[in-house]
């Protein structure tokens, strides 16, 4: 994936959160985006249905 195929966005962490997952991402031989959108994929389900409450 190229990235042209991705979207900038702007988080805030906990330093401690960001020193960690760049160490993990450097023993995974990845960047720390590639860790991240991992990680995400993981805890997000396959599929999200939102449900509008009728008012």
């Amino acid at each position: 994936m190229t990235t042209k195929d991705k979207q900038r966005t702007t988080l805030f962490f906990h330093p401690d959160l960001i020193k960690l997952a760049r160490a993990q991402a450097v023993v995974e031989d990845r960047t720390l985006t590639d860790l991240i959108e991992k990680a995400l994929i993981h805890y997000l389900p396959k599929e999200i249905v939102i449900i509008k409450p009728e008012i």
